[in-house]
This record gives C-alpha cells, structure tokens and sequence, in this order.
C-alpha cells in the first residue's frame, strides 16, 4: 500500500455527546431515533455497532458524515478530528468530509461512466495533494488493494473488485475516520471475510479509526469493542433518570 500518515494525534477520531435525532415531520412524543449521550473513538480504533434493520445504524453514520443536518428540535455535538461537524455549512461541510471521512456503502456508490481510477482520482480532487500526482497515486491505492485493471469501468469488475474500488475511495485522502455500512450485505460468506479483512488491514496500516454498522452476528468476533446501538440509548437514559426505564420529563416515552 503506497505510504501515507499514521494518524496518532491524542485528539479522538469520533466524539458524540448528547446526540438526540427525530426526522423531520415526527410528533413530539415520538422516540427518538437517535439517542446517546456519549460515545468516542480513538485515532485507529476499531468499533462495531449492530442493531437490526430500521434502528437508525445508518442514519447515524449520516449524521456523523454530515449528509442529515442536525436541527432543532435534534441536538447534540458530533466531532471528526476535532471538528464540529454541523457546525459547517455547505462546501465547507461538503469539503471537511472528502478529507477527513472515508465513507464504505453497502452498495458501494461507485460513480458509473467512470473508470476504477476515475473513481478514485475523484476523491483526491478533494484534497491538498497536487492533482499532477492524483493519477500515480490512485493507480497504486487500487493495486494495492488488489485491482490490477485500473482503467476497467465498475460494472466491468467482479463484486469483489468493486468493493475494494470502494475501500481506495474511502481511503485516498487519508481520513482519520472511515464510515461502513453494512459492507458485506452483498457479499457471499469468503467475500464478505476478505472484503473485511481489507477494510480492516487498510485502516490499520494507515491508523484510521473505523466505525462499522451491521446486522450480521458474524462481524462480531472481528471487533474487539462492540455495542448495540439500543444498548447506547439505554445508557443515555440511565444517565438522564437512573432507575427510570419507561419515560423522562414531560411523560415522554423512550424505547
């Protein structure tokens, strides 16, 4: 893998406090979709975070990315890096994430029309390293990770390829925290273990911290810090209300 920064900077990967998400158009007394109190990640630290389908895993990491904005009546303070997310707006937010945070879909978003290295050149436009090295740079990300036709289109590459097409993406700027969601969904079992196997390995030898969503029980032994995230919105009401299990100020339900 071409040589790029070891992250180790004592200033955390992640940190969420207070974090409260309802989406727009929810009634007051509807719980919360998003609700934990605290939650970090060191620089090159490695968490997994299940739940099932439809309890926010996703919408999480779009809140931490800054795709979803946070507004009243949600709350709370995301940082990357150091930084406060939804304190950006705009190209600054948009720019803050092509640098800082690499982003692995289950579906993989890779851009159609576009060769493997396109795709990967595309996310060095982002960065502060010259574009005349964009080219060299992209092309030994993707032999690194194993993809030899760079100049082959994403509907050209086997499943497999695509995702490691994914994984340089995420991995150009040299982010200090990489997003997956639910990346082995469309994978069969031996693809899903070396598609992980990637991600992780890549992470490590670049000290990025990596923040993994999935429903699947197998991801489990990977992970050495693991939590479910009802176990997180459990936690943030123990410490608003110890011993309160069914409601908070006002009469409002949580689950």
């Amino acid at each position: 893998m071409p040589e790029s920064p070891v992250h180790q900077d004592a200033t955390p990967a992640l940190r969420i406090a207070d974090l409260r998400f309802r989406y727009p158009g929810a009634r007051p007394t509807d719980p919360w979709i998003i609700d934990i109190a605290a939650l970090e990640l060191a620089p090159a630290e490695q968490m997994l975070l299940t739940g099932g389908s439809g309890r926010g895993k996703s919408t999480l990491l779009h809140l931490i990315a800054g795709v979803v904005d946070l507004e009243a009546p949600n709350a709370g303070r995301i940082e990357v890096a150091g930084r406060n997310v939804h304190a950006l707006r705009g190209p600054a937010r948009d720019a803050f994430r092509a640098r800082h945070i690499g982003m692995v879909f289950q579906t993989f978003n890779l851009l159609h029309g576009f060769s493997a290295l396109e795709n990967v050149m595309a996310a060095l436009m982002f960065s502060d390293i010259p574009p005349r090295e964009h080219r060299a740079l992209a092309a030994a990300l993707l032999e690194s990770l194993g993809i030899e036709r760079t100049d082959a289109a994403p509907d050209r590459l086997s499943v497999g390829q695509q995702q490691r097409v994914a994984v340089a993406r995420a991995l150009a700027c040299s982010p200090e925290l990489v997003l997956a969601d639910e990346p082995t969904a469309s994978l069969d079992p031996e693809n899903a273990d070396i598609a992980m196997d990637l991600i992780q390995n890549a992470c490590r030898t670049r000290g990025t911290a990596l923040l993994c969503v999935s429903h699947d029980p197998a991801m489990a032994e990977r992970f050495p810090r693991r939590a479910r995230l009802d176990d997180l919105h459990t936690a943030h009401l123990h410490a608003a209300a110890p011993g309160l299990a069914a409601g908070r100020e006002g009469g409002e339900a949580w689950r």
